[in-house]
Parts: C-alpha cells; sequence; structure tokens
C-alpha cells in the first residue's frame, strides 16, 4: 500500500511539474511572440519614418526649385503680418527690383570653349563679349574666361576678382552655358594634353567658327583659344549677335561689388565740387615702350625704353623713328600737348580733372605743365584713403575698372591715345545717350601745336582751328565706318555700337 501510495503521489508530483513546465514554456512563447511584435511594430514605425522623411525632402528640393521662379514673386505680393505693408520700404525696394531668373536654354552641347584673354582689362572686356556671342551661335559651353597675367602688367586677379562671376553666369542662362571649370572627366581628358589648342584669326565672320571651330569641337570636345583679342568682326554679323555683344558689355559682365562701391564714391566725391573731366592721360612706361614714342623724354629715359621694347618678344617692332610716328599722329599727346590742347578747346581753368591712368612715366616733373594750366588735377590715391586702396595695389586691372567706372559718370572725357580703354569707354558713353567724349585727332593736333610752338600760329589762330578740328569729334551719333578689306582700319565695333541703342 505505501509503494503504491507513494508512486500515486510521485504521479501527481510529475504531473504537478509537468503543469508548470508547460506553463512556463508558454509563458516564455508568449514573451518571445510579445517581443517579435514589437520589434516588427518598430520596424514598421522606422520604415513610415523613412519614407516620410524622404517624401518631405523630396516636396522640399521641388518647392526651392519652384522657388528659384515663383519665389519672389510670391513675396511681393505677401503682406507683413508684424508691419504696415508700406511697399517703399528699403527691404521691399530690394525685393522688387530682384531679377527673376530667365529659363536655362535647352539645346545639344557641341562641346566646350575655354579661352585665354590677353592684354589690359578692356582689351579682356570686348574679347570676353566676344566669346560669349560665339559660344551662343555655336551651341557650346563656355567656362568662365582665364585673364591675363604674364603681360606687362602682371596682374594676378582671377575672373571673379574683378567681374561679379554669379551676375555674369545668371544673366546669360537662357543664352548660353556657362561653367566656373570644366567637369572633371573633361578636366582629366585637358590634363593629359586631350583636347585642342589654337589663336583664331583676327576679324573673323561667325562662318569662320561654324566651318573651322565647330568641327574642332565637336572631334575633340575641349577647344583652347589662346589669343581672344579683336577675333569677331566689326561688321556683316547677324543683328542678334550685335545685340549679343551689347548686352553683354553693358548689362551681364559686370564689376564686383567692392570696385563698383569704390567708384560710385569717387565719383560721389568729385560730384559734390562740381563738374568734372576725365583724362585718360595714356602716358605710362608700357605705352611709350610699345609705340616708341618718346617725345619730351631725357636720354636716360629713351634708352630704358628701347631696352623695355626689345626685351619684350610680344612687340614685333623694334626700330622706331619716334619723331615720324609722331607726326603720323600714332603716338600719344604727351602731357605737355595735352596742356595746350585743353586750354584750346575752352575747357574751363577750374574744373576738376580725374586722370584715369597708372604711373605717369616721368613722374611730376612731366605733370607740371598740366597742373599748371589746370591746378585742380585729382586722382584716386589723392581722393581716397590708403587703406580704401590697400586691397587694389598691385592689381593693374582691378585699379583700370575703378578708372573705367569713373569715367562712364564724368561729365566730359578726353582720352589721349586711341588705346582699347579710349574705344570702350567711348562706346559706353555713346550708350549712355551720347555722354560728351572729345576725341583728339593727333596728326592734326601735333601740326598745330609744332606750329604754335614756332610762333607760325598766334593763340586765337591755334585755339580757333583746334575747336573747328573737333566739333564734330564729341561723341554725339554717327554710322560707323565700314572699310570691307582693311578690317584693323574700321570703326571699332565696342567704340560705336550703333545697333544696340535706344533708337534701333
Amino acid at each position: 500500500m505505501c509503494e503504491l501510495e507513494d508512486t500515486n503521489e510521485k504521479g501527481k508530483q510529475y504531473e504537478e511539474n509537468w503543469e508548470v513546465g508547460v506553463k512556463f514554456s508558454s509563458e516564455e512563447e508568449v514573451a518571445k511572440i510579445e517581443c517579435f511584435r514589437v520589434s516588427r511594430a518598430r520596424m514598421k514605425m522606422w520604415i513610415l519614418r523613412a519614407i516620410t522623411t524622404l517624401l518631405l525632402w523630396t516636396c522640399i528640393i521641388q518647392l526651392v526649385a519652384i522657388g528659384e521662379v515663383w519665389g519672389p514673386t510670391l513675396l511681393k505680393s505677401w503682406p507683413s503680418c508684424s508691419s504696415p505693408p508700406n511697399i517703399h520700404t528699403e527691404a521691399n525696394m530690394s525685393v522688387l527690383r530682384r531679377k527673376v531668373l530667365p529659363p536655362k536654354r535647352i539645346y545639344k552641347n557641341n562641346g566646350y570653349l575655354v579661352v585665354s584673354c590677353n592684354g589690359g582689362l578692356n582689351q579682356m572686356r570686348a574679347a570676353i563679349c566676344d566669346m560669349v556671342a560665339i559660344a551662343r551661335f555655336l551651341n557650346i559651353t563656355l567656362i568662365v574666361p582665364e585673364l591675363d597675367k604674364t603681360s606687362f602688367w602682371a596682374d594676378p586677379s582671377e575672373f571673379e576678382d574683378i567681374f561679379d562671376v554669379n551676375h555674369f553666369i545668371s544673366s546669360l542662362r537662357d543664352e548660353v552655358r556657362i561653367l566656373k571649370e570644366l567637369p572633371p572627366r573633361l578636366k582629366w581628358r585637358v590634363e593629359q594634353g586631350m583636347f585642342y589648342e589654337l589663336p583664331p584669326i583676327s576679324w573673323s565672320n561667325i562662318s569662320y567658327y561654324h566651318r573651322q571651330i565647330l568641327p574642332l569641337l565637336k572631334k575633340h570636345k575641349v577647344v583652347h583659344l589662346n589669343r581672344t583679342d579683336a577675333r569677331l568682326a566689326n561688321n556683316g554679323l547677324p543683328l542678334e549677335i550685335q545685340k549679343l555683344r551689347c548686352k553683354v558689355n553693358f548689362s551681364y559682365l559686370r564689376f564686383t561689388a567692392r570696385i563698383e562701391e569704390l567708384g560710385r564714391r569717387v565719383a560721389k566725391i568729385l560730384r559734390q565740387n562740381g563738374p568734372f573731366l576725365v583724362l585718360h592721360l595714356r602716358y605710362e612706361m608700357d605705352m611709350l615702350s610699345f609705340s616708341g614714342c618718346s617725345r619730351g623724354c631725357n636720354d636716360k629715359e629713351v634708352n630704358e625704353l628701347t631696352r623695355m621694347r626689345y626685351a619684350n618678344p610680344w612687340w614685333k617692332e623694334k626700330v622706331i623713328d619716334p619723331e615720324l610716328k609722331r607726326k603720323e599722329g600714332l603716338c600719344p599727346l604727351t602731357p605737355e600737348e595735352t596742356a595746350l590742347v585743353l586750354a584750346a578747346l575752352g575747357i574751363d581753368r577750374s574744373i576738376q580733372i580725374y586722370i584715369a591712368a597708372g604711373e605717369i612715366y616721368g613722374g611730376e616733373r612731366r605733370l607740371r605743365s598740366l597742373a599748371a594750366a589746370f591746378p585742380n588735377l585729382v586722382r584716386k590715391e589723392s581722393l581716397l584713403e590708403p587703406s580704401d586702396l590697400g586691397f587694389f595695389r598691385n592689381h593693374s586691372s582691378q585699379m583700370a575698372a575703378l578708372d573705367y567706372l569713373v569715367s562712364l559718370e564724368s561729365d566730359v572725357f578726353v582720352p589721349t591715345y586711341d588705346g582699347n580703354m579710349a574705344k570702350v569707354v567711348e562706346g559706353h558713353r555713346r550708350y549712355l545717350n551720347f555722354k560728351k567724349t572729345i576725341l583728339p585727332d593727333r596728326k592734326i593736333l601735333v601740326g598745330l601745336i609744332d606750329q604754335y610752338n614756332n610762333v607760325s600760329l598766334t593763340w586765337d589762330e591755334f585755339s580757333s582751328t583746334v575747336k573747328e578740328k573737333h566739333a564734330n569729334r564729341t561723341g554725339s551719333p554717327k554710322k560707323r565706318a565700314v572699310i570691307s578689306d582693311k578690317p584693323k582700319e574700321e570703326d571699332y565695333f565696342y567704340a560705336n555700337p550703333q545697333e544696340c541703342f535706344a533708337a534701333n
């Protein structure tokens, strides 16, 4: 009996233990299932969050893209909740002035054009306008032009140091695609020498670029034009090309905010003291050495100018007769000759004369006659503090940009030589409603000056003749002279861009 009872008790205990075990096992399974359910729910939640975040970012990107076009327009029409809707506040006016970017021009890209500009500021300026027109009509991508750093001026400035590069690119969105640099793959090809380089033929029609340059672009993908001065014709081009050249020159190619602000400040200082004349006195060392003109220079200076000319491999003409060149009107007026001409033209002795130039060769000694005739001579260095010009020092093109802006603002502009700055400023002043620009006829003037100095002419005879010869040389409207077989001798497009005046 005892054994049977013991066996029964053991059986009950086993059953109880089995039930407890089953119970424990079931609880563990339930816990595992619950844990799996929680993990799955969490995973779904994270997936949902990721999808939601992705959708939100997609919406934001789309809104930003739409905002480039519609944002400024919408902002103009929404009144402020915190202030009365005064549309003439500075903030609102800045919004009103904000330019809506034009749509990008879509076209089949025929290649990439890399250009290296040569010469001074205004030679490069005109070349940039030409290269934009060429890129537009060849359906190619233009890389932001490289500026000359190896010429006499040795200015290390990059494009963005002188010009507002973002304005340049965005303003031309609907005309031509412009990039700051080549895409990486093409940049690597260029580094490996896998591109074509050449100087295009001067004064070429757009058909030359279609026939000669476009096939090279299609074949090599990248073409480098290593000289850009005067590479597009003055005349015989489609009207839309001429108008594009002007739009780039007068609207899209503007100087940096730093240069623009300082130019306005100089003009304001001058304007506070009355009318002013800008004299582009092209009597710097490089000009005299290049041209061989040495009137008024001593023997030491003549030798220095000659050595410089022979040392410069880009200047082809070495042996020069300075007196013959002067009589042909191919020399810039000297400071002494300039003083006589301005007085003969009847320029008021008390007027402010701003000298737009680099360092005058011979220094103050050569400016004595001019300063005696016109005592109110000023320069940027005398109007501004040294700290104002500190950033511009050793950057001749940036200094020239400052002079360019002041030249546009002046009541009268007088260049003593018909170089690139004289021509481009002349054309820009014509564009600004034909502001007065006196263009000296140097060939006539040197003959009259010699007669006056030899007492062959009285002052009254000299003055009246100078005025008569320059009555129609004041930048007034006229047709651009065309010499089809001598493009170098015809009127320069940028000196008289007649196709782009308001009347046209």
